[in-house]
């Protein structure tokens, strides 16, 4: 059997240029990156007024280290679109390189459901990553400079809250400390790294709707505090001109293809368990101007990417999508069904059976809280029985939901061709949502509450003095108005990563406040997520190698 890269490295791939030519755009519109990568242009981008496009969010069940093919669902159903006659366009997140050469793998899908070419998005792709980071440790750089040359704007070196990026997992940054050595460089104080897709800088990318609105938003980055305890902002250092300047060709969203031609969107890339987890704004837009139909994913489980989709990204952006896409996989009920990874191969309609209460947790999220029609996507596996998907398909259709085997994997758009046709019929039939969990007009403490007990089915949350006094503090200085993104443990409702199904009743701990001030959101850590991954023990960079013809190996 190929692996994931062969089959993408023995593709036909169409020169880039006749994909956008596809969806409208011509040569003057798009900036080629090579034969298979181009940046669409947005400053010569014709906006039509067409307003019939759907939005359509694929996301799914909560994730196990078994892979529930979330990305490869997303790619198939797009292919499925065109093979029922429909005009479809793909907007996905860029990989990081953190879970490329740590654990997860790359972010492009897999088997006959991927998108090319597969080695560039995986490694670097456009250099977006790149900018990002650069704009965010210009301004940590800047932020020292100004201390080491007079600190007019009388920074409080303890209370110095912007930390710099590297997109790779090290464990061994997350707490440093800089300055050292003497007079000539600076002063010294703790420090520390976040990976890049935590970044503010990356999510404020993400959520900007115009270059403009990026250079307003890099500004408002609140970058430490002074002796009296105000805040200190980009827009005071004079940075904001300069990080946009490193953005400005990486905002172009980025047009590649799939296996079977559909054009795909990969702008942007926070993660879901640790930022807002969506693709670009910008990506999204433009994508809803080209085709009828924009299908998008969004991070890990329903209850993280999904609920920032709708609470951060949809809110702000003023999108409404029209259906939901819940992937689920037979292996990945048997594991929150109590199931060792190493025997889910074997079947078990019990582990099915009582691992189904994590799949109607997210059903009911999505129905009730999101207001989004659902249809369930169940991505085939070979070792799935036909007794497991019978214990599924007769479980929701008492709940009046469809579910549908879908083998894109393995045969392409073909092999999704139900489940697009069960889409097109729920965008026609019901009216794109404007529901959300919460109403902004809520203090911070209660909008977390919301989120913690309607999506994890938690009791209540809780924090120290201190965390509490910090949440006041930014409801009586301006920011009680801004939604909340939480940062929790993806293999779970609750705050354990350990704990498996649908918990109910149990509370969540609040570890960490942090001010996105140009993001506008607040960030709340819960639980041990980290900012800045690790890598595991045998780190995927292990089996990654190139031959002497050029030829990458090893990756997926």
């Amino acid at each position: 059997m190929l692996s994931d890269l062969q089959i993408a490295q023995s593709a036909k791939v169409t020169p880039i240029q006749d994909i956008a030519s596809h969806l409208g755009l011509d040569t003057f519109q798009i900036e080629n990156y090579g034969h298979y990568k181009a940046k669409i242009l947005l400053n010569t981008l014709k906006q039509t007024k067409k307003t019939s496009g759907k939005l359509v969010l694929v996301t799914a069940m909560s994730p196990t280290p078994a892979g529930e093919g979330k990305t490869t669902t997303t790619v198939g159903l797009g292919d499925a679109l065109h093979h029922i006659g429909k005009k479809s366009i793909l907007c996905l997140r860029e990989p990081s390189l953190g879970p490329v050469f740590g654990m997860k793998g790359g972010a492009a899908g897999g088997g006959y459901a991927q998108v090319v070419p597969m080695e560039d998005i995986n490694l670097h792709f456009t250099g977006d990553f790149n900018a990002i980071q650069l704009a965010n440790n210009l301004l940590a750089a800047l932020i020292d400079n100004h201390i080491h040359h007079g600190n007019t704007l009388d920074f409080d070196v303890r209370r110095i809250t912007w930390k710099r990026v590297l997109d790779m997992n090290d464990r061994a940054l997350r707490q440093i400390t800089v300055g050292l050595g003497g007079v000539i460089n600076g002063f010294p104080r703790q420090d520390g790294f976040d990976i890049v897709v935590a970044s503010e800088v990356m999510a404020i990318f993400c959520l900007a709707s115009s270059l403009a609105d990026l250079k307003k938003r890099l500004g408002h980055i609140v970058v430490g505090y002074n002796r009296s305890q105000k805040p200190i902002t980009c827009a005071q250092l004079n940075a904001h001109g300069a990080m946009t300047v490193l953005l400005k060709t990486a905002f172009n969203p980025n047009l590649v293809q799939t296996l079977e031609h559909t054009p795909a969107l990969i702008h942007g890339g926070p993660f879901a368990n640790i930022a807002h987890g969506c693709s670009s704004v910008i990506a999204t837009q433009t994508g809803l101007s080209l085709a009828d139909y924009v299908i998008t994913e969004a991070g890990f489980g329903a209850d993280l990417g999904a609920e920032k989709f709708i609470d951060i990204k949809c809110r702000k952006a003023n999108l409404h999508p029209s259906v939901a896409v819940l992937v689920a996989t037979v292996r990945a009920l048997k594991f929150h069904g109590g199931v060792a990874v190493e025997n889910l191969n074997m079947e078990n309609t019990e582990a099915v059976s009582k691992g189904l209460s994590n799949l109607e947790r997210h059903v009911h999220n999505i129905r009730n809280h999101y207001g989004l029609p659902c249809v369930i996507a169940l991505n085939h596996f070979v070792s799935d029985t036909a007794k497991e998907v019978d214990v599924v398909r007769k479980k929701m259709q008492s709940q009046d939901l469809a579910v549908i085997e879908s083998r894109h994997w393995a045969e392409g758009g073909k092999g999704a061709e139900e489940l697009a046709r069960k889409v097109v019929e729920l965008c026609e039939s019901n009216a794109p949502s404007s529901k959300y969990v919460y109403e902004l007009s809520l203090p911070l403490w209660d909008k977390i509450k919301c989120v913690a007990t309607k999506i994890y089915g938690a009791a209540d949350i809780t924090a120290s003095a201190k965390i509490r006094q910090e949440i006041q503090s930014l409801q009586d200085t301006g920011y009680a108005h801004y939604p909340v993104c939480i940062a929790k443990t993806q293999y779970s409702f609750s705050v354990d990563a350990a704990s498996k199904g649908a918990p109910s009743g149990h509370i969540v701990d609040i570890r960490e406040i942090r001010l996105s001030a140009g993001a506008e959101f607040i960030v709340v850590v819960c639980g041990d997520v980290m900012t800045m991954p690790g890598l595991p023990k045998v780190p995927a960079a292990y089996k990654i190698d190139i031959d002497e013809d050029g030829t990458i190996l090893g990756l997926f």
